[in-house]
C-alpha cells in the first residue's frame, strides 16, 4: 500500500465500546481499511468480541487502569465509542450520564497523554451537542454554537471541551460529530428501530395492529451506520490533514421527516396499522429539524454517504423481523 504524505496507516488500533452497536459495524470497516493492523477491543470486562485480535480492560472511571491498558497496548490509533448514548436514559440519570460521558472522557484523555502521547485519537461526539442551534433551520457547520438541550448532549459537549482544551496541550485528537446513524443491531431505544420493532411484532401477531409513537412531525438527518464507520476509518487515514482538535460533522445534509420514515416502514408490512401518538414518548426539550453541513468531511476526506435511505429502512426492518422470529414475545 502506497500512502501519500497526508495519509497514515496505524498498526495498532484500540476501540473503546467495541462490543456495542457501532463497534460491531466498525470492525469490518477497519479490517478493510487497515488490513495489517492489530485491532483491540476495549471494554469494562476486557473481553474480545468475535473478530477482534485482542481485548483490553478499560473502565472509564479508573484513570490508572486506563493508563495501564494504553501502556500495554501502545495504540497508534484510538476510537472512543464508549458512552451512555440514550437520551431518555440521560433524563432519568443525568449524574450517571455525566460520569460516563464527561468524566470518563477526561480520564481517558489523561491516560492517553500519560501513556500513549503519540496516539491519534477520535473522540466520538454527537450532533446532539448543537441542540437549540438547530432552531435556525439551516444546515449547521462545525462552528455553530453548542446549545445542548438534554443531559446526554450536555455531557458530550463537556467531553468535547475537555478534548479541545487538551489538544492545546499536546493531545492528538479529532472530534467527529455523527448525526442520526441507523442500522441492524441497534436497540429500540432509537426512533427508527423502535418503529421497526413494532412493525415486526405486529406482523408476527405479537401485538395489535396499532403503534405508539412520539412526535412524527420532526425532521432528522438520518444516515447508515456503515457510512459513519467509513468516515471514522477515513478520519484515521487522513488524520494529519485536519487541524488538531477539530470537530468534524458526519451527516447526509438531507433531513427526512420521521413520520414519512414510519409510513415507509408500515408500507413494507403490507397491512393496515393504526398510529397513535404517546405523550410519554415526547422529549421535554426538542427541536423540529436537524441537519448538518458535512463540507469539511467531503473536502478533507472525500467522504459522502453512499447507502440509500430506503436500504437503511429495509435493513432495520429485516433485522427486527429476524429478532422477533428468534426471540418471540421477548423481542
Amino acid at each position: 500500500m502506497v500512502l501519500d504524505r497526508n495519509e497514515i496507516s496505524p498498526g495498532r488500533i484500540l476501540v473503546t465500546g467495541a462490543g456495542g452497536f457501532v463497534g460491531a459495524r466498525l470492525l469490518p470497516v477497519l479490517r478493510r481499511a487497515f488490513p495489517r493492523a492489530r485491532l483491540v477491543a476495549g471494554s469494562r470486562r476486557g473481553e474480545a468480541p468475535a473478530g477482534w485480535d485482542a481485548g483490553a480492560t478499560m473502565e472509564l472511571a479508573d484513570a490508572d487502569g486506563l493508563a495501564a491498558a494504553l501502556e500495554a497496548e501502545r495504540p497508534e490509533g484510538l476510537i472512543h465509542l464508549a458512552a451512555q448514548a440514550n437520551v431518555p436514559a440521560s433524563f432519568a440519570d443525568p449524574a450517571g450520564t455525566w460520569a460516563v460521558n464527561a468524566l470518563g472522557t477526561v480520564n481517558l484523555v489523561g491516560a492517553v497523554m500519560k501513556a500513549a502521547p503519540e496516539c491519534r485519537c477520535l473522540f466520538v461526539s454527537t450532533a446532539e451537542v448543537y441542540g437549540l442551534s438547530f432552531q435556525a433551520g439551516q444546515p449547521l457547520p462545525e462552528d455553530a454554537p453548542l446549545r445542548p438541550a438534554n443531559p446526554y448532549a450536555a455531557s458530550k459537549a463537556a467531553a468535547e471541551m475537555a478534548v479541545a482544551e487538551s489538544a492545546l496541550r499536546g493531545l492528538r485528537a479529532l472530534r467527529p460529530r455523527p448525526f442520526n446513524q441507523v442500522g441492524a443491531g441497534q436497540t429500540a431505544a432509537f426512533v427508527l428501530p423502535a418503529f421497526a420493532r413494532q412493525v415486526a411484532r405486529i406482523e408476527a401477531g405479537l401485538q395489535p395492529p396499532a403503534m405508539e409513537t412520539g412526535a412524527l412531525d420532526r425532521w432528522r438527518d438520518f444516515l447508515s451506520v456503515d457510512d459513519v464507520c467509513r468516515a471514522y476509518a477515513l478520519l484515521l487515514r487522513h488524520f494529519d490533514a485536519l487541524p488538531n482538535g477539530a470537530p468534524v460533522n458526519i451527516s447526509s445534509g438531507n433531513p427526512r421527516r420521521v413520520g414519512d420514515a414510519l409510513a415507509a416502514l408500515v408500507a413494507m408490512a403490507g397491512r393496515p396499522i393504526e398510529i397513535h401518538t404517546d405523550p410519554g414518548r415526547l422529549r421535554p426539550t426538542d427541536v423540529e429539524r436537524t441537519v448538518g453541513d458535512a463540507t469539511r468531511a467531503r473536502e478533507a476526506l472525500g467522504w459522502q454517504p453512499e447507502v440509500p435511505f430506503e436500504a437503511v429502512l429495509s435493513e432495520v426492518l429485516e433485522d427486527w423481523r429476524a429478532r422477533v422470529r428468534r426471540d418471540g414475545e421477548k423481542a
